[in-house]
């Protein structure tokens, strides 16, 4: 009887050790996946095709869209090197924003505080018998509950924006 309980528990046990990381992003339909599919700009003609540049394999093509460059611009910016100049016009708002003081490393002190952190939170994660979605398990404490910030504000004294009522 032992053994029959071990041949079932062994490799129920070992089929949950594996580590996918902290967001399970699999398609449990058997339907194509929406999300890979790409929209590509209209083809166009150019003035003169002997204006175009050379092909490159492997580079961009020109009607590939990118959803980066399109958010940006929808915000009125535009995507750029993020460890590049700051350009002229963003100049008061960097200022602005920096008026407190600002850690030249941030970017790499939040990615390694950030790595340290999943490595704690993963030491028993990967012991799963089904999938499991872990992202919102490991940042619960981490998370910002809207309203009761929003409340902590307005009984402060503050001007909040509206928000949709509660569900």
């Amino acid at each position: 009887m032992r053994k029959l309980a071990l041949l079932i528990v062994l490799p129920l046990a070992v089929a949950g050790c594996a580590n996918v990381g902290l967001r399970d992003l699999q398609s449990t339909s058997k339907g194509p996946d929406e999300f890979g599919i790409a929209p590509v700009a209209a083809l166009q003609q150019p003035d003169s095709f002997n204006s175009l540049p050379a092909p490159t394999p492997g580079g961009a093509n020109r009607a590939d869209r990118s959803a980066l460059a399109e958010g940006a611009q929808a915000f009125g910016g535009r995507l750029g090197d993020p460890n590049g100049a700051i350009p002229a016009s963003d100049g008061a708002l960097v200022n602005h924003a920096s008026r407190l003081g600002r850690a030249a490393g941030i970017r790499e002190d939040l990615a390694q505080t950030d790595a340290d952190f999943r490595r704690r939170k993963a030491r028993f994660t990967q012991f799963r018998i089904v999938p499991v979605d872990r992202y919102n398990q490991a940042y619960r404490r981490q998370a910002l509950d809207a309203r009761a910030e929003q409340n902590r504000w307005r009984r402060a004294g503050a001007r909040t924006p509206s928000a949709p009522p509660a569900p």
